[in-house]
């Protein structure tokens, strides 16, 4: 098989993701010494019980997070989002408009758009309004183009910033196409710019639009 590169954020409790959402709580639901009252001797176990929103960490959104009568997790294809042949466009902190997939195949691929904003993560600086993403002309490439996921390293694929006035075109034209869209990846830079196969595959939960993915890739 090929070299596995983890290209997902750990969830730790209390951190936050995207600002105004709220954190995490991991805590115990059973803990060891209480399940020793329904096994034998010597056997113990642990369960764990997680409270968060679907947008925590680094997270997938289907059509249903846009649109209300949008395909949710359960209906997404395994075949959208594991085993992808990957493609790496490094913007480097700037946006992503339809020049920086000049000469790029995205034809049934998943897009990796690297700007390295990863380096702010859980920092004061990672939610802010100047953050690098995706221009709404070049979402509309990617449609056009047949891409088969798009991510980003960044807090948001739309602009985020007062000007967009709480737009969100690379949602919107990603979404509707049916589109899956990764968010908050990381370490994209241990990618080449092509030939892997990109996974992230998140829990096949019905009426939840986004949910945490462990996203990576397999480079030959």
């Amino acid at each position: 098989m090929g070299r596995l590169i983890d290209v997902s954020h750990q969830i730790v409790a209390g951190m936050t993701t995207y600002p105004g959402l709220p954190a995490p709580v991991i805590e115990e639901h059973l803990s060891f010494d209480e399940s020793h009252g329904t096994y034998a001797p010597g056997t113990e176990f642990t369960i764990g019980r997680i409270s968060m929103v679907g947008n925590t960490g680094t997270y997938l959104d289907t059509p249903a997070h846009r649109y209300r009568d949008g395909s949710d997790l359960a209906d997404l294809p395994l075949e959208k989002v594991a085993a992808l042949p990957g493609v790496v466009v490094d913007v480097a902190g700037r946006e992503a408009g339809p020049e920086a997939f000049e000469g790029v195949d995205v034809a049934g691929r998943a897009v990796l758009i690297r700007t390295g904003w990863d380096r702010h993560w859980r920092t004061g600086a990672y939610g802010g309004p100047g953050h690098p993403f995706l221009t709404e002309e070049g979402a509309r490439l990617l449609v056009g183009a047949g891409a088969a996921l798009v991510g980003i390293d960044s807090v948001n694929i739309d602009d985020t910033s007062s000007y967009s006035a709480g737009a969100r075109p690379a949602h919107s034209l990603l979404l509707a196409a049916g589109i899956p869209v990764v968010e908050h990846l990381c370490l994209l830079g241990e990618l080449p710019a092509e030939g892997f196969e990109f996974f992230a595959v998140p829990a096949k939960v019905r009426g939840m639009a986004t949910l945490p993915v462990r996203a990576f890739a397999i480079v030959p």
